[in-house]
Formats: structure tokens, sequence, C-alpha cells
């Protein structure tokens, strides 16, 4: 076949593959055999691949997947992904919608449809052509998935011919059937693997796959609830949504318009009565002003719209016998209680544990163990006691006597006078802290090795391999490949860690790349009580590398600007234990930054702050917040995190919280835009 006549071919078959995708994924209307379409999807790949030059990147034959993302770029959201204000209760919905009325009068509509519990994502469409997808990340940006998103069917990659802008945008929500998620689920206990906890976060997780091709198998749909474009080309919600379906989206069926709140009530109930029979999961439903004009009349609060609120069903709630309560031992040597209980199905998973939060939470609700105790879980967070069945319990029990020792390493708990949470001390020799210490060293704020995670850092704490930050560098790869191990985890599921080889290949090369970062992130990184990355960034200016910082005395700590006693002596006590000073000197030794080396990315640029204080607070468009602090700093100012009669300017973006700018407001603080920074610094 010539080359003319396979591109017409490849035209036809696009097309056809197009259509009857549409069809099956989106109207559930399929009007061949699946073998049938199996053969036209063949017919096109086997062109693709003869003339390579005539493949597209929104080709149907994507949808299979095949491209593999090792990183996921991070893109900027052009219209900002607000999240939604949310209520529990018909008092708090008829308080919004006394809200609305006050500023619109009774002239107006809402539109409700249903909350979706799945993963948002943005779509860009430039002339009808799926260009961008990207997750919500912070609202301001997030993480560019264009290549596993090909690969779900409900999703046009290509647009017929239509009346849409030439740029637009959609928003709307991945999520995986019910079905498809049990089908998976099943075929994984019959090969002996761990099952998936729930569909929502199943999807998540699938979404920042590596491989499309996987992506692809598991089947995830899509459902669109939102249209952006920089012309108003729809009067209200409606009929966006509508228009929108027409064009090749899949738009749910279950978007209602309502005359007022009754109305909205009364779909409220509606679809609580019939939420477990849809196939996918829901967690409540989205009530919108639908008129575009009267939206932007009502405008936006730093964090969400004034004009849409959303709904949550009351969380699921079980009752079963508390077995036993244990302890953890957090990162900080922090407490936490945990009942174990008689396995029992919430929330589509089985639950095993929930926390107890601390002793007052105990003595509050009297929980006693074999006591039958109301658990409940809202969202996907950690299960929680309620309540006690006091009708239950039998006549011996006993009130619970909490810990006086660590569960870890035995050390006797303190608490502080006027703290809620017990500690253990033992900072150099609980396991727990020892791991949290670890955990915190790789965060993404300090060396930032992301592909050691809290599992990972546990197996390689129990086989001995990382005892302390410094054993990180010595790691290798005959070390690592083929480690495995398996652990419970907050819930009781067990969960598979292992090092495969391309697991191995991304930590090293992460190791390696984190010997770059500069004196202040490994100082913040130790986990020097009280030393923060503000304080760290301070520390590191004016000692300039960790042997003059470990020699200086306590007057000259206090001599630096902000630096405190409380701070000094913990830097001096840091230093005094012989282990501490010990790991120093091995990061030393395996080469990283242990001095101030200044570059192009924190040299000075002027003193046109000086002399100013900043706080920083919410999200940007132009940059992130590391990026203005540290602005800030190269142009002489000092950044704090609260707001006082010191402060000079709070930088305020989205989402900044109305507590500093309440308290910037009392206190005269100028509240300045990201603009009007790069005015003062232009």
């Amino acid at each position: 076949m010539k080359k003319e006549e396979a591109e017409k071919r490849i035209a036809t078959l696009t097309l056809e593959i197009n259509e009857h995708n549409h069809k099956y994924y989106v109207f559930s209307q399929p009007v061949i055999s699946d073998r049938e379409f199996d053969r036209m999807l063949e017919e096109l790949i086997k062109l693709e691949t003869e003339f390579p030059n005539l493949l597209k990147p929104n080709s149907p034959s994507q949808r299979v997947g095949g491209a593999i993302t090792k990183e996921f770029a991070t893109v900027r959201h052009k219209y900002a992904m607000l999240s939604l204000g949310n209520t529990y209760n018909e008092e708090e919905l008829l308080e919004f919608d006394t809200r609305v009325r006050k500023q619109l009068g009774d002239d107006f509509e809402y539109a409700c449809e249903l909350k979706f519990d799945g993963v948002a994502i943005s779509l860009t469409y430039v002339d009808g052509q799926l260009v961008q997808a990207a997750t919500r990340g912070d609202g301001v940006q997030g993480d560019d998935v264009t290549a596993n998103v090909r690969t779900i069917c409900s999703i046009p990659l290509t647009l017929p011919q239509g009346d849409y802008p030439d740029r637009f945008e959609v928003r709307g929500e991945i999520f995986m059937h019910r079905h498809e998620f049990d089908r998976i689920n099943s075929q994984r206990a019959t090969d002996g693997a761990t099952s998936y906890a729930n569909p929502r976060n199943f999807a998540s997780g699938t979404l920042k796959m590596q491989d499309s091709a996987e992506v692809a198998r598991r089947n995830l749909d899509c459902f669109i609830y939102g249209f952006y474009a920089d012309e108003e080309i729809f009067a209200n919600h409606f009929e966006a949504m509508h228009r929108i379906k027409s064009w090749g989206f899949k738009v749910s069926d279950m978007l209602v318009k309502c005359k007022d709140m009754t109305g909205v009530l009364s779909y409220i109930a509606d679809v609580e009565k019939d939420r477990l029979q849809l196939g996918f999961d829901i967690d409540g439903v989205v009530i919108k002003v639908n008129s575009h004009l009267q939206q932007a009349e009502l405008g936006f609060t730093a964090k969400s719209p004034r004009w849409a609120i959303s709904y949550k069903y009351k969380a699921e709630s079980v009752t079963t016998r508390l077995l036993a309560i244990t302890y953890q031992v957090g990162r900080t040597g922090a407490i936490t209680p945990v009942a174990n209980l008689e396995p029992v199905w919430l929330g589509g998973t089985t639950v095993k544990r929930a926390s107890l939060h601390n002793a007052d939470i105990i003595e509050k609700l009297d929980v006693r163990e074999g006591d039958f105790v109301y658990v409940e879980k809202g969202g996907e967070i950690i299960p929680k006691i309620t309540g006690v069945d006091i009708a239950k319990r039998e006549p011996d029990s006993t009130p619970h006597v909490y810990a006086t020792h660590c569960p870890e390493c035995g050390t006797a708990l303190q608490r502080t006078e006027g703290e809620v949470q017990h500690y253990c001390p033992n900072e150099g020799g609980c396991p727990p802290q020892l791991k949290g210490k670890i955990e915190h060293f790789v965060s993404r704020k300090a060396m930032d090795i992301d592909t050691l995670g809290s599992a990972r850092i546990d197996m390689l704490y129990e086989k001995g391999l990382v005892k302390n930050v410094a054993d990180i560098y010595s790691l290798d790869y005959d070390a690592l490949i083929g480690l495995e191990s398996e652990k419970e985890d907050e819930v009781g599921e067990v969960r598979k860690t292992s090092f495969q080889e391309k697991t191995v290949a991304n930590l090293i090369e992460g190791i390696a790349i984190s010997r770059k970062q500069p004196m202040e992130k490994v100082l913040f990184a130790l986990g020097i009580r009280h030393v923060g990355d503000t304080v760290a960034k301070k520390l590191a200016a004016h000692f300039h590398s960790f042997q003059n910082l470990a020699r200086a005395t306590r007057e000259e700590l206090i001599a630096v600007p902000e630096i405190g006693e409380v701070i000094a002596d913990s830097i001096i006590a840091f230093f005094e234990v012989a282990a501490n000073a010990d790991v120093v000197k091995k990061l030393a030794e395996y080469g990283l930054q242990m001095e101030v080396v200044h570059n192009e990315t924190n040299a000075p640029l002027s003193d046109k702050l000086k002399g100013k204080s900043f706080v920083v607070s919410g999200t940007f468009v132009k940059f992130t917040r590391e990026e203005l602090k540290s602005l800030i700093e190269r142009h002489g100012g000092k950044n704090s995190s609260s707001v006082s009669s010191k402060t000079s300017f709070l930088l305020a973006g989205n989402d900044s919280g109305p507590a500093k700018i309440e308290k910037a407001t009392q206190n005269k603080v100028a509240v300045i835009s990201e603009e009007e920074f790069e005015q003062l610094i232009a």
C-alpha cells in the first residue's frame, strides 16, 4: 500500500473507531461486536507500524498504552482548580442559601450534580485535539498525566467538528467502576497477591503509573463536570454541560436544575437512597448557582467559590468488638493508642484497627478492652471510634490504664503540662523515632530522595542496612536488589514492599543527586529540634559551614538574627552527642555539601528588600512558595512564618489563610499580590 492510500485508510479507521468508542463507552450502545472492533484496531496499528510518520499522538491506537513515563512533569493550571466548601447537614445548606439570596435576591436557580469519589482531572483541547491532562495538585499546578489519560476510552482524544472554541478546558473526575475494581481484586486473590483497599485510591495510584499499557488494562472512566474558556460562551452551567455532551464528552445524566433549596434537599434525598446502585462511588452532591453571570457576581473566597458548595453524606458507622488497645510510636516520639478490632466491613474495606488519638479521648469515651464500639470512617481517613455501646459492656469490665512506658524501647513516657500527647524521650535509641528521622531526612523539603518511602525505610531498618541517615549513602545495587517484606498498615491491611530493578536504579540515582543539595538543606534534613528550613538557611548563611556551626558558642549563635536561646541550646545539645557528630562526619565523607556554595540559584540579587520582613501564604501562578521565599532572601529580605506587628508585607496568593489576612489587617500590615511583589523587586 502506498503512503497516500495508507493515510486515507488511517483517517477512515480513526473516524470509525472513535465513533464506536463513543457509542460504547459514553452511551453504552455498541453497534458492532468486540471482534469487529478489534479487527479495525489491529488494522490501524499495523498501518501505523508500517508508516510511522502517519502515527498521531491522539490516534485511537494510543488507547492501548505503551508509553513509559519516568517522571511526571509539573504544569501550571491556566484556571485555578479551587476546592469546594463542604457541608454535612441541612442547616448548613440553608445558611449557604441565605448567603446567596442576600446577594442575588430570589431570582436564581441551582444546578445539582453528583460528587464523584475519584481523582480530579483537567483536560485541555486545542483545535479539537486533547493536548494536556493534568491532576489537580495544589490547585495552581499539577502533574502532567497525558500519556495515561489517553488510555481512558470515555475521554475523547479528537473531537468531531463542532461549535467549540479553538482552545478550552474541561474538568472532570476519573474513577473506577466497582465491578472493575472487584474483578481486579478477585484476580489478585487468585494470584495470591494483596487486594487493593478501595476504588478511589486505586484509580489515583493507577493514574500515576509509569507504564501506560498497565493503565489501559485497568479500564478507568471519567465524568466531565466543568467547562472553562477565555470567552464566556454559555449562559449557565446546565447549558454548558449539555453542549459539551454533544461534543463527545461523558456527562452524568443525574445533573438537574432546582428552583430553590426545597428541590435541592429532595434531590439529595433521592440520590442518597439510590447511590449504592450507581455502580461507582460518590460521597455527596455538588450544588452550584446555575447562571455564570450570577456566579461571577458572587465571586470567590481565598479557597473556594461562593456560588457552589458540596453536601457530603454522613460517614458510615458500624459496631464491632474492641479486642485490645496497643500503642504506636511516631517519628517525633508521640504515642498514639490504637484500637485493635474484631474485623468489620466499613467504607469498602475490612477494618481491623482504629485510632484512639490520646489518653484524654480514651478517658472521655471510657473505652475499655472487650467493649462493643462504634467505628466511623469519613472519606478515606483512618477509622476512628466515636462511642461505646454501654448496654453490651461485660459486668467485670475495668477502665483502661494508659501506658507508662514506650512499647518499643521501654523508656518511661513523658507528658508536658498543657499537652494531650505522651512522648518517648529516647530519641537516639527508639526504633520508630530513628526511622522517623530517616523519613524526615529524605523528604521533599530536605534531601528529596522520593524513592525512599516509609515502607522501604522500615524494611531497610529491620534488615540492618540503615540505622541512621548516613547509612543511606552506603547502599548499593547488590545490597538492595530483590529485598522484599510484608507488613500491616494502619488499617490492618498487608502491604508488600520490594526492591526490583527499576526501583533500585531510581533510588541509587536519587541518592546520587541528593549529594548536590545545598548546606541549608542538609542542616534542615538532620532534624535538629527547633531548626526548621528557614532557621537552617539563616544558620548556613551566617556560619558558612558545618565545622563553624559545630564550634559556635551560645553567644555566637544568639548573635545570629532571629536565633534565640532555645534554638541555640538545641544546636549545642545536638553536636554534643557523639553519635550525631559521627553522622555529620560520615555525611561529609560521603560527599554531601557541608559548606555554602554560592551559585546562580542562591546568589544575592539586590538589597531592595533589606530590612523588610515577609510572610508568604497561599498558592501562586508564576512562582511556588519556595521560589518566592528564595527571591525575598536574595533581594535582602527576611521570611517569617507568622504575621506580627513587625511584619512588613503579607504576600497572599490563592488559598491564603483568612486568619493571616485578618491578623495583617489588625496589625496594619500591607497585603500584596504576586504581581505587586514583582514590582517591588523589578
